[in-house]
């Protein structure tokens, strides 16, 4: 499986029954930079228990000495001199927070600016299979997650873990039976956790991916809520989604219990451990072998280690769902990406458009090995400045061919030329200069009118006299002067995916956007589908004048669409079976009457129907 480099120019491995530790090790390349202010916040946090450590044993003195003794003097400065060890534990834990709060949102800022470019740069295959809402989970909480995991989590595991050890060590000061008895009532919670991480680690991956699937029919059912009230299947819609949030609600009431249990040890334990050593300690003082000061000082001193001892169970949880989201986020760095820049790419100083399929195949990946290609073996050439029609029955690969010059997808077999060079040895970047796209389901964004038809000119700057001049073209170009009517004219603020407005003014703004960004090809995914037919031929027209210095390969399932190119590709099987002008095939193939013919009766269709309206 190739990999995404990290931060560090390093190569993640690729997941695989790792530890806790080597999952969560995979966030040092983004941890890096400000490790040392994350060491200074651990260190302060350890400082902050050893003061809370040496205040037991300041109270030994104390207690032994002046209270003993009665001297109110020494009572007042042993009582300034805790009061100044609380102050600067308090003054500690202060600097720990101040130290590990920035680096911690650094790194989830990091971690979230490569996990978006990530998706960025991953080809349309992996969106295809990945589901919207698990990335979106992944985005937003996993990575959350992982901040407080690093600004809370991991400096208090570590520092609490070094303050029962230092503490432990401490106890055996006073007496070895005590210390002893502590120690070993506590053992078994090593053995509770061991349990613990083995149930709570499936339940927390549980947890999430099910969190993910929840986003998902939420993201679902907002986008489509027109069809569901449309269809009446709001109450469908919230059945689906009440089963998901309940199946999440089990498992969430799992990792309580499996919490809750750990809890119990956690605070059963170090109670019996107490009730244990406080008649051992009432034993030996009574024989003589412990002072009452040193009782004291040790119960002091067992008591600044129960909030570590306790913590220990939550700190572990949280580590566990921690590394959870370090295993999902590092699902998607370590997905194969197969459509990137070569290593020594090629260039085109002057595109003059030619565009060649030569003995294309393609098939998707996960397509059964039985199964025949989608696109069987294509050999098709467009000239320079040449309109070329696609048309065919559904299924007859149409639209996937037309993801091939932009590289959405890669050929299986054969090759895309622009001017004879392979596309692939393009950088995409430089590819998507030269070839510019329309699709049937036109996507827009929710910024102005103007941003989004200018989404292909990274060389222009929105506002100037140069911009605006190339928007008003490609919206006259495209038939667009509703947008006039708008709020506030290119400045109005699209919807989200363009849905305030009809389908056909979507249609309209993303010609006007592949218009805008002058290619030397132009691929156009049936854009005019939404349009009604009198529009439609203004469109057309206004086309001509453009497309007459433009390669265009336009999927055509009109015939006044086909009337628009110079010369027409039938499709069938996955396979051209013929290309020549539109007359040419009415004459000479039988097959192109029967698309035609279905193609016109469709478009009777539309015209009757708008007639009706």
């Amino acid at each position: 499986m190739t990999t995404t480099a990290l931060p560090d120019g390093t190569t993640p491995s690729p997941r695989s029954e790792q530890s806790t530790i080597q999952a969560l090790s995979r966030l040092l390349p983004f941890a890096k930079p400000v490790l040392p202010r994350l060491v200074m916040g651990a260190a302060s946090a350890l400082a902050a228990s050893l003061l809370a450590l040496s205040i037991p044993l300041i109270l030994e003195v104390i207690v032994a000495g002046p209270i003993a003794s009665g001297d109110m003097t020494q009572i007042i400065w042993g009582s300034a001199l805790i009061l100044v060890l609380g102050l600067a534990e308090a003054a500690m834990v202060w600097l720990r927070r101040w130290f590990v709060l920035g680096p911690a949102t650094k790194v989830e800022y990091e971690l979230r600016h490569s996990f978006y470019s990530r998706l960025q740069r991953l080809p349309v295959s992996f969106h295809d299979k990945w589901q919207s809402g698990q990335l979106l989970s992944r985005m937003m909480q996993d990575i959350s997650m992982l901040r407080r995991w690093m600004a809370f989590g991991i400096v208090l595991l570590v520092v609490n873990a070094l303050t029962i050890l230092v503490g432990s060590l401490l106890i055996f000061r006073w007496h070895w039976l005590l210390g002893t008895i502590f120690l070993v009532t506590s053992a078994p919670l090593w053995y509770a956790g061991y349990r613990f991480e083995k149930t709570y680690g499936s339940l927390a991956r549980q947890s999430q991916d099910q969190a993910g699937d929840l986003a998902t029919s939420v993201e679902e059912s907002v986008h489509g809520i027109r069809v569901l009230k449309a269809f009446g299947r709001g109450k469908h819609a919230l059945q689906k989604f009440t089963r998901q949030a309940e199946t999440l609600r089990e498992t969430e009431l799992s990792k309580a219990r499996a919490i809750g249990w750990i809890w119990f040890w956690l605070v059963l334990l170090p109670d019996i451990a107490f009730a244990l050593c406080l008649g051992a300690g009432v034993y030996l003082t009574a024989v003589g072998q412990l002072q009452a000061a040193e009782l004291i000082a040790f119960f002091a001193m067992a008591t600044v280690l129960r909030w570590p001892m306790e913590s220990i169970g939550f700190l572990f949880s949280f580590t566990l769902d921690a590394r959870t989201a370090t295993d999902r986020i590092f699902e998607v760095f370590d997905e194969e990406n197969s459509i990137v820049d070569p290593e020594a790419p090629s260039t085109i100083a002057r595109p003059r458009g030619e565009l060649a399929f030569e003995g294309v195949h393609f098939r998707y990946q996960d397509a059964a090995a039985r199964e025949r290609d989608l696109l069987d073996g294509i050999d098709l050439v467009l000239r320079p400045g040449e309109t070329m029609a696609l048309v065919g029955l559904t299924g007859s690969g149409k639209t996937t061919l037309t993801t091939l010059p932009a590289r959405l997808y890669d050929v299986t077999q054969g090759r895309v030329t622009l001017d004879g060079v392979d596309v692939r040895d393009l950088t995409l970047s430089e590819l998507r200069r030269h070839v510019g796209m329309a699709f049937e389901d036109a996507t827009l964004f929710s910024q102005s009118v103007r941003d989004n038809v200018l989404l292909g000119r990274e060389d222009l700057v929105p506002g100037s006299p140069e911009a605006e001049a190339v928007v008003r073209e490609a919206l006259q170009v495209a038939q667009a002067g509703f947008v006039d009517d708008l709020p506030d004219g290119v400045d109005t603020v699209i919807g989200e995916e363009g849905l305030s407005l009809s389908g056909g003014q979507r249609q309209r703004l993303a010609l006007a956007r592949a218009v805008a960004a002058r290619p030397a090809v132009l691929v156009l995914d049936d854009p005019l589908s939404a349009l009604d037919v009198d529009t439609e031929a203004l469109v057309e027209d206004a086309l001509r004048e453009v497309l007459h210095a433009t390669t265009a390969l336009v999927v055509a399932h009109r015939p006044s669409t086909v009337m628009l190119a110079d010369r027409v590709a039938l499709l069938e099987a996955g396979r051209v079976t013929a290309v020549g002008t539109h007359s040419e095939l009415l004459r000479e193939s039988e097959h192109y009457r029967h698309v035609i013919s279905s193609l016109e009766v469709e478009e009777a269709r539309l015209r009757e129907r708008e007639v009706n309206l």
